[in-house]
């Protein structure tokens, strides 16, 4: 009696396994994140308040790396514009 149930489990794992290789079973670990907000962005000559109140979208490894990734492009432009700024000035 107890191979009949060793049998039954074995046929779907088997089944199970063929569906999955087969991609009649659909099976994906790393999905597109799902967007909950628009775009974190920051104003032009944006201050300090704006960089702290900045919220960004959860991924499978964090955050999800498009957004932080404009994020720090935009920060780098502002340094970049402050500092040739304070070159002027000296």
């Amino acid at each position: 009696m107890i191979w009949v149930l060793f049998i039954a489990v074995a046929v779907l794992l088997v089944g199970g396994f063929a569906a999955l290789v087969t991609g009649r079973l659909h099976y994906d670990p790393l999905a597109e994140a799902t967007t909950t907000q628009s775009e974190p962005h920051l104003s032009d000559g944006f201050a300090a308040d704006e960089i702290s109140s900045l919220r960004f979208d959860t991924a499978l490894r964090g955050y999800r790396m498009d957004q932080v990734d404009a994020v720090l492009d935009r920060l780098q432009e502002r340094i970049a514009e402050l500092e040739s700024g304070s070159d002027t000035l000296r």
